[in-house]
């Protein structure tokens, strides 16, 4: 996946924006709430790190090229970062990318996610 391929997939999620921070990372979020960041091993491979389910975090974890999310996992939180295709190609990680949107989204509140025009 290439980083317009990615910014291209996060920007046609409902109520998704983005931001360039952390240094240069593509930050995507729902509201307020980041679902998406990606960014560059030393400038060169795209990473690509999101919310997962904690089932899916158990079995992603263990997976290669994917590995608990630097910073994020280390607090507990349930993200993973695709480091390389080996275990998840592209169209599995849209379909993750979609579910960690979802995820997110749920944990706005009720006038947020109205606001956001987002189902409840």
């Amino acid at each position: 996946m290439t980083l317009d391929d990615y910014n291209g997939f996060c920007a046609s999620l409902p109520a998704a924006n983005h931001v360039v921070q952390w240094g240069g990372a593509h930050v995507w979020k729902v509201g307020t709430k980041v679902f998406a960041i990606g960014g560059w091993d030393q400038g060169q491979q795209l990473f690509v790190t999101f919310k997962c389910s904690d089932i899916a975090y158990d079995v992603l974890k263990e997976q290669p090229g994917l590995r608990p999310a630097p910073y994020l996992a280390s607090r507990g939180m349930k993200w993973i970062q695709r480091r390389t295709s080996q275990s998840m190609d592209d169209a599995a990680l849209k379909d993750y990318l979609r579910e960690s949107h979802r995820l997110v989204a749920l944990k706005l509140t009720k006038q947020a996610r109205k606001e956001l025009g987002l189902a409840s």
